[in-house]
């Protein structure tokens, strides 16, 4: 019982630092969050390139569509591509309100269901489970259901 325990300990101690180019067998594109309080977005892969946007919204939900040695291509909300350092990036999955007006927050994945809240365009919470075009959302412990149609970074990556 006991090897069987320091194995565990130790396959998964070897999974924590997997290599970097472990972290790009990933399927692409995938979503994750910017996790840093400042992140520029360059147009190339490496910190020679310009910037072309600097994001200052830890949580804001990107695409990654691609990926070189330690940089990921994103693409952000309203379609901007670039690339962003791997490491200012989570792969804690949020989602961003978008659309015009205000979106029904509600206490069951249905039209019908409780109003909770309505939230405007452009918050952002933490992403839970989606089923029937309805994603659970948490948005700073305010917790409900809203359209997925209305999230950005709720979709199939």
């Amino acid at each position: 019982m006991r090897s069987l325990a320091r194995f565990a300990l130790f396959a998964s101690a070897s999974l924590a630092v997997a290599s970097p180019a472990a972290a790009q067998e990933r399927e692409l594109p995938y979503w994750a969050s910017i996790s840093a309080e400042t992140a520029n977005m360059r147009a190339g892969a490496g910190e020679r390139f310009p910037i072309e946007w600097v994001y200052t919204r830890p949580g804001l939900p990107v695409q990654v569509i691609r990926f070189h040695q330690g940089w990921r291509l994103v693409r952000d909300p309203d379609g901007a591509e670039g690339w962003i350092y791997a490491s200012l990036l989570s792969e804690r999955r949020t989602a961003m309100v978008t659309g015009e007006g205000l979106a029904p927050m509600r206490d069951a994945g249905s039209a019908g269901a409780t109003l909770r809240w309505n939230l405007e365009p452009g918050v952002i919470g933490e992403l839970g489970t989606c089923a029937g075009g309805w994603c659970q959302l948490d948005v700073e412990g305010h917790r409900g259901w809203v359209e997925q149609a209305r999230l950005f970074g709720a979709e199939e990556a």
